[in-house]
């Protein structure tokens, strides 16, 4: 199951994801990963040997490689590659950037969109760009107000725009399948800095952020 489980992950993904980091101690290995989940079965109160899930852990630990992507990529290195403005200096607004992340505290679903404005300096940077980004912290165990905060630091500190504005509307999970079971309720959060915190890009940003 192991050795199966193996050849299902690219050799490079594999490397990154086992031999990466994690604190003081080294990343655990994919048989431990997989006896870990076979341990919350049974504490669950099931079976990890019976025919239904059988092949659970190692689906869960495929999973978790894509749920938490972000750790193995450099927010930095998506946004590389720089553009002329060619002239343009007003408001670059990509809205609507979905947001799936994980509550840190409870490992539940966070589920929204995010919303990402920038001032050009010298350089504009693809669209798509913004999108990774946003999806790279995401891919993270989070909590919404530092992944805003992360998301709006990065692009100020690598492009060095005149402004930047993040806003992300997210649900939690913790808050809906579990505790007060609240549902339909939203997070919202912002991070404004530069330009963008001065009249009159600040009215207007959070009219166009408006969520």
């Amino acid at each position: 199951m192991l050795e199966q489980t193996l050849r299902d992950v690219t050799p490079t993904a594999r490397v990154a994801f086992e031999d990466a980091e994690v604190g003081p101690e080294p990343r655990p290995s994919r048989a431990e990963a997989e006896a870990a989940v076979r341990t919350l079965i049974r504490w669950a109160g099931d079976n990890p040997a019976r025919e239904g899930l059988h092949d659970t852990p190692a689906r869960v630990v495929r999973a978790y490689e894509e749920w938490f992507g972000g750790y193995r990529r450099d927010p930095a290195k998506l946004l590389g590659r720089r553009f002329a403005t060619s002239g343009y200096d007003d408001l670059v607004v990509l809205r609507d950037i979905p947001v799936q992340s994980v509550c840190e505290h409870h490992m539940a679903a966070i589920q929204g969109v995010a919303h990402v404005a920038y001032l050009p300096g010298d350089k504009v940077v693809g669209i798509s760009k913004l999108a990774r980004l946003v999806d790279t912290y995401a891919r993270r165990l989070q909590i919404q107000e530092r992944l805003t905060a992360e998301i709006a630091d990065t692009l100020q500190r690598e492009l060095d725009p005149r402004g930047v504005a993040v806003v992300i509307r997210a649900s939690h999970g913790c808050m809906s399948t579990r505790g007060v079971h609240t549902h339909g309720t939203s997070m919202v959060t912002r991070r404004l800095l530069g330009d963008c915190l001065l009249e009159p890009f600040r009215s207007d940003i959070l009219k166009a952020l408006a969520a």
